[in-house]
């Protein structure tokens, strides 16, 4: 957060988490960027000649290349490139409105419910990794775990979590 913005980073290989922490140190997710993807808050920041107002956390080794501001600034002249700086912006905003609803209109245990279905039979993760990625605290997150346990639509062990009921956290995740 409130870095200057040296670069265009284009990722190579691996992810990176882009987050936004509040003062009190909770982050909420904002989206992921992927091989062949670009940090469209990069883009931006480049733009408005702003610092970054985000962070971008890597979740595996990760190779990336950096166009200096330079030539970020000349290839924008250049219609290819400006078009998928673009896209990379409307595909962006799309994802940030869906995260929008969801924070907005879903409860917390539909939106976890949603989460552990979209992530296979058994996670192995931790109630704090479920949180931060669901932007809420451990705390809320163990509790609705606790709760799912209880009406048998999971069973919880040491940093995993297995989905036993997966059409009962369809329907929590529904409403």
């Amino acid at each position: 957060d409130h870095q200057a913005c040296e670069g265009f980073p284009f990722v190579v290989s691996g992810s990176i988490r882009v987050i936004k922490a509040s003062p009190s140190g909770r982050e909420l997710p904002l989206y992921r960027v992927a091989p062949g993807e670009t940090c469209v808050i990069s883009s931006s920041c480049l733009l408005g000649h702003e610092d970054y107002n985000a962070r971008g956390v890597a979740e595996s080794d990760t190779e990336m290349v950096m166009l200096p501001k330079a030539v970020f600034d000349e290839l924008l002249g250049e219609p290819a490139f400006r078009g998928f700086v673009f896209h990379l912006f409307a595909d962006r905003i799309a994802d940030l409105m869906q995260l929008i609803e969801e924070v907005a209109f879903h409860k917390l245990d539909q939106r976890l419910a949603a989460l552990l279905l979209g992530k296979g039979r058994v996670l192995h993760t931790t109630h704090q990794q479920l949180a931060d990625e669901l932007g809420s605290v451990r705390e809320m997150v163990s509790r609705l775990l606790k709760g799912f346990a209880a009406q048998g639509l999971v069973k919880l062990g040491r940093e995993q979590v297995a989905l036993i009921d997966p059409a009962g956290l369809r329907r929590v995740a529904g409403g």
